[in-house]
């Protein structure tokens, strides 16, 4: 089976050609470790260049720069592939949640691809997507396993029952981790993207340079990341000037406060749910500084296995997309009644 997927949730647009090498009759939803894929093409077609003069996504902006690069972006991952469009079985594209604008343009894409070369199109939640990139890589968890997805929009924990069902257990009450990295990296005046930024500047710094808050919340799962982002710019507007270690200590104070809460929730859910299995996911998921606290709280728990996609398949990327389309190709058809939704809900996500 060749799946064609498309992604543009937000400013990245993205198309990708995955084969599946199991024929899908034979693939089992619980308990199997999933199917054996060859991504034959991956592509990401960044906005940095356009969005850093704004310190972040201007929507407006986003939409237009997808309306010119989808067709050519879709045209290059088909050739890279080696495959014409007559011969994807499956259109799988984002449909939410995301910039409105983004996403209409990646869906209506896909509808004309659909109707026009009569392939089956099934809309993939983007969270699934984000759930889904764990079976990219190797070694693969097997059902049902715990997941933290964390990025820009969403700082989420979810129990993964099999490949198309998922409870959600934990949500942000304010800022996403990847929204409260980002407005650091502007109180810093570090560019844009912001994640990234801050990470490798944490690199340098002391963490216990600055004692900023947790946010536990009691028994929750939940997160809060607004009164950490709040403390951070005070901070940050007590004095006019920030030498590049003092930079450096802040960042590395405030990623340690969010990585903390993020591998402390996480933990907590694992051991209240019973799962002996954790998926990382989303953005946040590349910080090299989670990866590395998640696995060193494993290795004390002793039977706490994590899984860690590759940080290529933790970004917005198509790859997760048209894995998570096959895992819900009983769903696909003729696309015109698909519309794109803006945000997360657990009701949208079963039906995208």
């Amino acid at each position: 089976m060749l799946i064609l997927g498309l992604e543009t949730s937000c400013d990245d647009t993205a198309a990708a050609v995955l084969h599946l090498k199991q024929p899908p009759e034979v693939v089992a939803d619980a308990g199997e470790p999933g199917p054996n894929v060859e991504i034959l093409a991956n592509l990401v077609q960044s906005q940095a260049e356009v969005h850093t003069p704004y310190g972040g996504v201007v929507p407006e902006l986003a939409s237009r720069r997808h309306l010119e690069n989808i067709h050519p972006v879709t045209a290059t991952a088909l050739a890279r592939a080696g495959v014409q469009l007559n011969q994807i079985d499956l259109l799988a594209v984002t449909q939410g949640p995301g910039l409105v604008g983004s996403l209409l343009v990646g869906l209506n894409f896909a509808k004309a691809l659909s109707l026009v070369s009569n392939i089956p199109c099934v809309g993939v939640d983007h969270i699934a997507g984000h759930l889904a990139s764990t079976f990219l890589s190797h070694p693969r968890p097997s059902f049902p396993y715990l997941a933290l997805t964390v990025s820009g929009g969403h700082s989420n924990i979810f129990v993964v029952d099999d490949s198309t069902r998922f409870t959600l257990h934990g949500r942000t009450r304010d800022d996403a981790a990847g929204e409260a990295f980002d407005k650091v990296a502007k109180l810093l005046k570090l560019g844009y993207p912001g994640g990234p930024a801050v990470s490798r500047l944490a690199a340098q710094g002391d963490p216990r340079a600055f004692a900023f808050p947790r946010a536990r919340l009691g028994e929750s799962f939940d997160f809060s990341f607004s009164g950490l982002k709040t403390a951070v710019a005070n901070q940050v507007h007590r004095q006019t000037e920030w030498s590049e270690q003092g930079r450096a200590d802040i960042c590395a104070s405030f990623q340690e406060a969010v990585v903390e809460i993020l591998v402390e929730k996480t933990l907590a859910a694992a051991r209240h749910f019973a799962c002996r299995q954790v998926v990382l996911s989303g953005g946040v998921a590349a910080n090299p500084r989670l990866r590395q606290q998640l696995v060193a709280v494993a290795k004390q728990e002793g039977d706490l296995e994590v899984f860690l996609p590759e940080p290529i398949f933790c970004t917005d990327n198509a790859a997760m997309i048209a894995m998570a389309g096959f895992f819900n190709r009983h769903r696909a058809g003729r696309p015109l009644a698909m519309d794109v939704y803006s945000r997360f809900s657990t009701a949208a996500a079963s039906a995208a």
